[in-house]
């Protein structure tokens, strides 16, 4: 279940993050209906089960640790990107995000400036947000967390037939 809650909350986090800016701005978060933006939960939940088994391993200094966990979220969360705005063309017919305007872009999803982002986001992940999105993630119960599956398959049941069919 850890890794299931931990999705849902960064999900929702993400979608969270990306409405306050897109208020700031103009657009949307996400391609699905419910209160969620599933790539931040599948790039956090990537990260957490990297970080799991090098603690679990326990053969690096901490120095080295930080650079593979930065390393594997500025390439991981870059190439998650890539492969997710393209999918979302493809079947949608849009563009939700644009590093063009960015001097080291590589196309429309992916750029340098923001693969150093994501590894530095990969590290504020494990440092200071784990231990505080694993308290929370304890308490909540498994039913909860099986609604939420249940929700979840169901929105992306209702996008793919309203929005890709």
């Amino acid at each position: 279940m850890y890794y299931i809650n931990n999705f849902f909350i960064y999900s929702i986090l993400g979608h969270i993050i990306e409405t306050v800016f897109y208020a700031l701005g103009s657009g949307e978060s996400g391609i699905l209906y419910g209160y969620w933006t599933p790539i931040y939960g599948v790039g956090c939940v990537f990260i957490l089960f990297v970080y799991d088994h090098l603690v679990t391993l326990r053969t690096f200094p901490k120095w080295i640790e930080n650079l593979l966990i930065f390393l594997t979220g500025a390439v991981f969360l870059t190439l998650l990107e890539y492969v997710a705005g393209n999918l979302i063309e493809y079947f949608f017919d849009t563009v939700f995000w644009s590093y063009d305007n960015l001097p080291l872009h590589i196309g429309h999803y992916i750029s340098i400036e923001m693969a150093l982002v994501w590894g530095m986001a990969s590290l504020i992940l494990i440092h200071f947000l784990k231990p505080i999105i694993d308290y929370v993630e304890k308490k909540i119960p498994s039913f909860i967390t099986w609604i939420l599956v249940v929700l979840f398959i169901f929105d992306v049941g209702l996008t793919a037939y309203f929005k890709v069919l």
